[in-house]
């Protein structure tokens, strides 16, 4: 997948899911989710940096410069936040007022 600066995902709202726990190891991070069961590897700092800063920023965007990831990486994170999403270790964040 290409993904480029002007990626959707940037500008949306996105979270760890509340099933999710990440357990700090010396490569990153263990992901496991309660719900259905999955055990992922965060195999970088980085990106258990970038997961655990989404609670806290309005966009994706915002939060990989709060894990302050170099511009021109951004599309591989993209790609495993995309990956992320798509075992429910990450979701969209629910809009104020909407049910997720």
């Amino acid at each position: 997948m290409n993904t480029t600066s002007t990626d959707t995902m940037l500008d949306e709202a996105w979270v760890l899911s509340p099933a999710v726990a990440l357990r700090p190891e010396p490569f990153g991070a263990m992901a496991y989710h309660f719900d259905n069961r999955r055990l992922t590897f965060l195999k970088r700092p980085e990106i258990v940096r970038l997961v655990e800063s989404l609670a806290g920023c309005a966009t994706v965007r915002e939060a990989m410069v709060v894990a302050r990831l170099p511009e021109h990486q951004w599309p591989a994170y993209i790609t495993a936040l995309r990956s992320l999403a798509e075992t429910d270790m990450i979701r969209a964040r629910a809009r104020e007022g909407k049910e997720q």
